[in-house]
């Protein structure tokens, strides 16, 4: 009778086994570790408008975005406290399913509170090079090195008509990474307007690589996306 008995639970176990089996067998799991998709991203609002240059021909596409809760609690303490903080952001171009990114604009703020003047000494640098400011209080910091406004993204001349785009964002706080900072230096040198990908540019990577998360890369990262835009 125990061997019986034994048997039945067996066969019970082995059907289970299989009815499990034709459920979630062909349904691939999906891994903690797994890099997000675009439609995965965070979405964040910007407003897009196009700006003609009658001398260059050019026709850019300028951006205006927030990412003012970068800065928390945390890192408001900080800023009072008399060490130098970097917020350095990189809002890729890249086509709705692709990969590889078409162009990148770069905005870099370097933040220290004068401790003597009580006052924030602030350089920015974006397309067209780099310039000092000073704000009296964290909403100042915050106008200028927490928010987009008008940043020229892109040439028109580089998206795909009837192709929707979007902005691919990345905001990091103090990246301890000294080649990053260093290439971010360099791609902002570049004039107004020539953020163009090619394949041998620095900080030239695909989505995937951009964007999964790296531990301890900075002190603090943020990434989203914007709603699309078709030229």
């Amino acid at each position: 009778m125990s061997g019986a008995r034994g048997g039945g639970k067996v066969r019970r176990l082995l059907a289970l086994f299989l009815a499990l089996h034709v459920v979630f067998g062909h349904v691939p799991l999906a891994r903690a570790d797994d890099p997000p998709k675009q439609e995965e991203l965070p979405r964040r609002q910007a407003n897009f408008a196009w700006d003609r240059n009658e001398k260059t021909g050019q026709t850019l596409l300028r951006a205006s975005f927030s990412y003012r809760d970068l800065i928390d609690k945390t890192m408001t303490d900080k800023l009072t406290s008399g060490l130098p903080t970097v917020i350095a952001m990189r809002a890729y171009v890249l086509r709705e399913g692709e990969a590889s990114p078409v162009a990148l604009a770069v905005r870099t703020c370097r933040i220290s509170f004068d401790l003597w003047d009580e006052v924030y000494r602030l350089k920015i640098a974006s397309a067209g090079g780099e310039r000092d400011s000073a704000a009296l209080n964290l909403e100042g910091v915050l106008r200028q090195c927490a928010e987009a406004r008008d940043l020229s993204v892109v040439d028109r001349a580089l998206l795909a008509p009837g192709r929707p785009h979007f902005l691919g964002v990345i905001v990091e706080v103090n990246p301890v990474s000294p080649q990053m900072l260093t290439q971010l230096r360099q791609w902002v040198s570049r004039p107004a307007g020539s953020t163009g990908i090619g394949p041998g540019d620095a900080l030239f990577g695909s989505f995937v690589g951009l964007f999964v998360r790296q531990i301890g890369t900075a002190d603090k990262t943020l990434r989203f996306r914007t709603q699309s835009i078709t030229p």
